[in-house]
């Protein structure tokens, strides 16, 4: 088991997204049709699909909405192609950032994201000048309390199919390799009798930046910023605040 944990990170990134349910839609909806185009329309045999229709339900997007984004994708209704484009680059203070997109027009979401970066500080890189620094994978995180024992979720966690367990003060995160997440979301809450408060394919960073808190806020800044743009369906970054 792991000693440090990346709950932190997530929880930064979590706690923005959630703070923005207006334009959460617009990019649930994105996500949906690139699925869609991407894998075909079945979500038991496409798993970005089911993955994104599960997000898309737990923030309460009506059915009408997730129907209608999936009959555009397969041309039913008349709408828009995207184009899945992927940013990289640095924040302030050496923080590696990851941007996904997806867009119907590259030459304005690259020179917004480009602006971004150079407003606040960061410096837009070439493409492969960071990924290296993340990996897919999937991530369920318990919060950790009195009745939840840590080797019996090491345990159980390997046993259903996970790839590690990392500690941290306040919660288990469970890393599984992005094919298994599904297999080791079903088994291990029921098996450790308790809930994930996070359950996600996400990109995890194989090292941190640690920088404290006056620096942070330089490199949330430029982090909101891009996830403020409507084209940008995620940000990833490999920031650690000291406490």
């Amino acid at each position: 088991m792991a000693g440090h944990s990346k709950w932190s990170n997530i929880k930064h990134r979590k706690g923005r997204q959630d703070a923005k349910k207006g334009k959460i839609f617009t990019k649930l909806s994105k996500e949906i049709f690139q699925a869609v185009r991407d894998g075909g329309s079945d979500p038991t045999t496409n798993t970005n699909l089911r993955l994104a229709i599960e997000k898309a339900k737990q923030a309460n997007m009506p059915n009408d909405n997730i129907e209608r984004t999936m009959n555009k994708a397969l041309g039913n209704l008349e709408g828009v192609t995207y184009e899945e484009i992927i940013y990289e680059g640095y924040a302030p203070h050496g923080v590696a950032i990851y941007v996904q997109a997806l867009t119907d027009n590259k030459n304005r979401t690259a020179a917004e994201v480009r602006l971004a970066f150079n407003k606040n500080n960061g410096n837009l890189g070439e493409s492969g000048c960071v990924a290296f620094m993340f990996a897919r994978k999937g991530c369920l995180v318990f919060e950790k309390d009195r009745e939840l024992d840590e080797e019996i979720v090491l345990l159980e966690a390997i046993e259903a199919g996970a790839e590690d367990v990392k500690t941290g003060t306040d919660a288990f995160e469970v890393i599984t390799a992005p094919e298994d997440f599904e297999h080791v979301k079903q088994l291990l809450p029921n098996a450790i009798d308790s809930k994930s408060i996070f359950a996600e394919v996400t990109m995890l960073p194989s090292t941190t930046t640690t920088v404290n808190d006056e620096q942070a806020a330089d490199i949330i800044q430029l982090i909101e910023t891009l996830e403020d743009n409507d084209d940008v369906q995620n940000v990833y970054h490999n920031l650690e605040i000291t406490n």
